[in-house]
């Protein structure tokens, strides 16, 4: 039987079976081998914050709607850093015995069709473990940063470093999300300042370990008198905001140069009323660019698609696969504990950098 994560109602979270799946003409069969969590956007089905629940999006017009939600409970499916291994294969896109990323949600088994799934296989050389980010969570960070690029070149740029090199860099936000794009960032090198910023020391320890400027939250604008550009020219050419809360993107805003653009990595399911969007904003010109992976910058799609952002993503990790096992992957449990996992992580009662669930634990740890 298939193991599969069920979010059954706010503060309810169950794992149900299901029948084995069988790969389809075409298609191939997968065992999950590990399946991260992405806690911010999954504790939201958990404490029932999610927008989705409330209301349902017009992809025609771009606009929630405030008549049926779009998601009920039970809420099956979620999660998007799957690694698995292929099993059985009825196609000759994947031999088995491979590994692949691929985004499924947390189940145990998945029968996948080339032509609706999208998967990237993993090269041989890398840990395993590391291509939780492969598929998915590693393009929304690459993304970040070709969005930068972008700001600044728009059709020229060449690669992902291109708005960041030689130029003074926030990233606000050490989670997941933000310890990627800080480790993009820092990997363009020529000349460029980067600095994380966190409310939480044990965070800013991890990024330190990056090898980046730490700074915390609340020594931040420091940094802004640090950086003079000219007279009245104060402040960070980009900020990468990664942090799911309203004063970490008043934060990001205040940082920044005159004109300066915020790329905007994080998701407000709250809204965004702490932001004063009168003040720094309105008064420095300033840009924010919703960076989130349904887009790449227009005009860039022919040459950025998903796949080079994964091989992009799959470069990085072969880099900074150490520091990623030792700081930033820092629960792996069994796939059986991830109800309580999440309740735990809902309720505050434990903290994690990264969470992992496995189908055969040798080294549970968090």
């Amino acid at each position: 039987m298939t193991e599969l994560l069920s979010i059954d109602g706010p503060g309810r979270v169950s794992m149900v079976h299901q029948d084995d799946p069988v790969a389809p003409e075409g298609g191939f069969l997968v065992e999950t081998v590990f399946s991260g969590v992405s806690a911010g956007t999954e504790l939201t089905y958990v404490k029932g914050t999610n927008p989705y629940l409330r209301a349902s999006w017009d992809p025609v017009l771009g606009v929630f709607g405030t008549g049926r939600p779009g998601v009920a409970y039970p809420v099956r499916g979620i999660g998007y850093m799957q690694v698995g291994m292929v099993v059985h294969s009825r196609t000759g896109a994947v031999a088995e015995g491979r590994l692949v990323a691929m985004a499924y949600g947390h189940r145990t088994a998945y029968a996948a069709d080339p032509l609706r799934d999208r998967f990237v296989e993993l090269p041989p050389d890398l840990d395993p473990l590391l291509g939780i980010y492969a598929a998915h969570m590693g393009p929304i960070c690459a993304n970040g940063l070709l969005h930068a690029a972008h700001d600044l070149h728009g059709a020229g740029v060449q690669q992902l470093r291109d708005g960041v090199r030689g130029r003074r860099v926030v990233v606000v936000g050490a989670g997941v999300v933000g310890l990627l794009t800080a480790a993009f960032a820092a990997g363009a090198g020529h000349g460029s300042e980067v600095a994380v910023v966190d409310e939480t020391p044990a965070r800013l320890r991890v990024a330190a370990e990056l090898g980046v400027e730490t700074v915390p939250a609340e020594d931040a604008l420091g940094l802004k008198r640090r950086w003079r550009h000219g007279p009245g020219e104060h402040g960070a050419d980009v900020v990468f905001q990664c942090r799911g809360q309203t004063r970490a993107l008043a934060l990001a805003l205040k940082l920044l140069r005159p004109q300066g653009t915020v790329i905007d990595l994080a998701f407000y399911p709250g809204g965004a009323g702490e932001a004063r969007f009168g003040e720094e904003f309105h008064h420095n010109g300033l840009s924010l660019r919703c960076a989130q992976i349904g887009r790449v910058p227009r005009g860039l799609a022919h040459a950025w698609d998903r796949d080079r952002l994964s091989r992009e993503t799959v470069e990085l990790l072969h880099g900074i696969g150490p520091w990623l096992r030792r700081h930033v992957i820092t629960d792996i449990v069994h796939f059986g504990k991830a109800p309580q996992l999440l309740h735990d992580l809902a309720a505050r009662r434990r903290h994690a950098v990264q969470a992992v669930l496995c189908r055969d634990v040798q080294d549970e740890r968090g």
